[in-house]
Order: C-alpha cells, then sequence, then structure tokens
C-alpha cells in the first residue's frame, strides 16, 4: 500500500510527560503507527511561549479506528501501571480523542515545530535546517538528531549541559556515555574541552554523533560503539551519564574506574523519586556529591571522585 492509499487517524492521549516513553512504546507495539509528537513548542526570542507536553499525539494507520475501543483500550494500560506502581505520582487521565488526518510526510513535519533554543547561559542549540545568528556570550551548536535521543530541548540534557558550564575545566579530558545524538560531548568541545571519547550502545546514534560532530566541526571526539567499560581507567576530567536511574547505578563502578582522581560526573536521567536508587550508588562507591540540580520532574547528581 502507497502512502497515498493509507487513511492516517490523529490519536490524542492527555499524560503527564513523565510517562511519555512508556506510552510511545505501548503506540509503537500496539498500533501501525507512523509517528507520535510527544511536545509541540513554540519559541519567541529563544524563549519557550507555550507547549503541549501534556498531550501526546500519534498518527495511526487504519481505514477504522474505534473511539471506544481505543478508550477502553488505554484506559486498561494506564490503570495496569497504577497497579503494578510504575509511577508515585499522577500520570494524567489517557483520556483520548481522534480525527482523521491528512497524508503527512514525517521527515518533514517534526522539523517544523523545533526551533533554535537557549538551554543554558551560553549555549544555543540551533536545528541544521535553520540559521540563528549568535549573540554576545553565545556558543552555537548545530543539531539533528535522526533517530538518536538528543535535541536539547529535554530537562536531562540542559541539566548536564548546565552543570558543563559551572564545573567543567578548560581543556580537560572528556568521556559521554550513552551519547545519543553526540549534542553532550559537542557542548562541552565548544565550552572548551580538549578532546573527548563518546559510546552508545546505539549503532545509529553513533552515526548520527559522528555527522553532528563534523556539522560543528569537532574533530577531537572519538565516537564508538560500545559501552563504558571499554574506556581506559583514571583518563577522564569531566564524564557526562545521562541515563536511566537503574543503569547509572549498575555501571557506577565502572563510570569511577573512568574518572581521574578529583575528576566530576554528572549523572542525569532521574525522575523525582527514583533518586534513592542513584544515590545508594554513589554512597557505596565513596563519590563526594557537590550538587543536586532539578529541573520539572528530573534530577542530576553532580559528584567528585576524591580516591
Amino acid at each position: 500500500m502507497s502512502i497515498v492509499d493509507k487513511t492516517y487517524w490523529e490519536v490524542c492521549i492527555d499524560i503527564n510527560p513523565i510517562c511519555a516513553d512508556i506510552v510511545c512504546d505501548i503506540v509503537q507495539t500496539e498500533f501501525d503507527c507512523e509517528g507520535i509528537v510527544t511536545a509541540e513548542e513554540k519559541y519567541k526570542n529563544l524563549e519557550l511561549v507555550s507547549t503541549t507536553e501534556n498531550t501526546l499525539k500519534a498518527y495511526i494507520v487504519a481505514d477504522i479506528l474505534d473511539f471506544d475501543n481505543v478508550q477502553a483500550f488505554f484506559h486498561a494500560q494506564r490503570q495496569d501501571l497504577i497497579d503494578k506502581h510504575i509511577f508515585n505520582c499522577d500520570i494524567g487521565s489517557w483520556n483520548v480523542s481522534i480525527k482523521k488526518q491528512e497524508i503527512i510526510d514525517w521527515s518533514k513535519k517534526w522539523k517544523e515545530h523545533w526551533k533554535p533554543s537557549k538551554i543554558s547561559e551560553r549555549i544555543v542549540i540551533c536545528p541544521t535546517w535553520e540559521k540563528y545568528e549568535a549573540k554576545e556570550n553565545e556558543i552555537i551548536v548545530n543539531i539533528d538528531p535522526g533517530n538518536a535521543f538528543g535535541t536539547g530541548t529535554h530537562a536531562t540534557t540542559q541539566l548536564c549541559v548546565k552543570a558543563c558550564e559551572k564545573y567543567m575545566a578548560k581543556n580537560s579530558i572528556i568521556a559521554d556515555i550513552g551519547c545519543g545524538s553526540g549534542i553532550l560531548a559537542i557542548c562541552a568541545m565548544k565550552l572548551g574541552a580538549q578532546e573527548a571519547d563518546a559510546v552508545d550502545t546505539d549503532e545509529t546514534a553513533v552515526e548520527t554523533a559522528q555527522i553532528n560532530a563534523k556539522v560543528n566541526q569537532e574533530f577531537s571526539i572519538k565516537f564508538k560503539n560500545a559501552t563504558s567499560d571499554i574506556l581506559d581507567s583514571e583518563k577522564y576530567d569531566f564524564v557526562f551519564a545521562n541515563i536511566l536511574h537503574n543503569v547509572l547505578a549498575a555501571i557506577m563502578p565502572d563510570l569511577k574506574r573512568i574518572m581521574k582522581k578529583g575528576a566530576k560526573i554528572v549523572l542525569s536521567g532521574i525522575l523525582e523519586g527514583k533518586e534513592d536508587v542513584v544515590l545508594e550508588a554513589i554512597k557505596n562507591n565513596n563519590l563526594k556529591m557537590i550538587e543536586e540540580m532539578r529541573q520539572k520532574e528530573w534530577i542530576a547528581f553532580v559528584v567528585q571522585r576524591e580516591d
């Protein structure tokens, strides 16, 4: 069936953004889904003026889509999450609305809503298809995330960049664990790092990151399709680890191993309510807490190796 023969339905689901990733997985598993929009953001003079982050939109291919069945399905999925105590907060109503939608070219559509945005005191993230003139003291990082995580709009990424601006010394050697689009390693280089090693288990993400580094003319970043255990011991002055809380806890000994004595690491990707898992791992590995940073429902810890 060609694209012109398809019938698209826009399914809008009222959620708390905290569970957006889970809802995306459900939609992609259970439906013939051509695209998902987790938030449509509008900027004016680099400032976010509006967002639809409480409404997830999924674009589903089906000749007929029965509203009652779809509503009942998502309410059942929501109740299952509540019964399993996956989240310790209100995850939204998951009420559904549906309507037929015109044919959409998803390779272009999502780009309409992503504009240059200032994510820290100095860093402005600019999509590769947009133009932006840097103001005094601003640093432009051009990114096309492709299928990789890392547009700069997510709070976990912004916390990492803010920590980098505050704590990374000039000429540092840095590591980026779970590099996604390469945005953090590139930001670090723009902020004065000497060189960087970046790893990700997703081969496509590594390929995307290499392209983004080239676009930004940052040639001192070595990207590898790997995990942190391939990196040298006590090599790095500053480390990014923007991963899920349970993964952070599991690999904390290895993260400490690659840090020089006195080095700092920013541990991000931690949802409120899940921080105790990471805090325990920090304590068990004798790392010193430097700062706890928060943005929306997300937490990042900046810690230091002393021994």
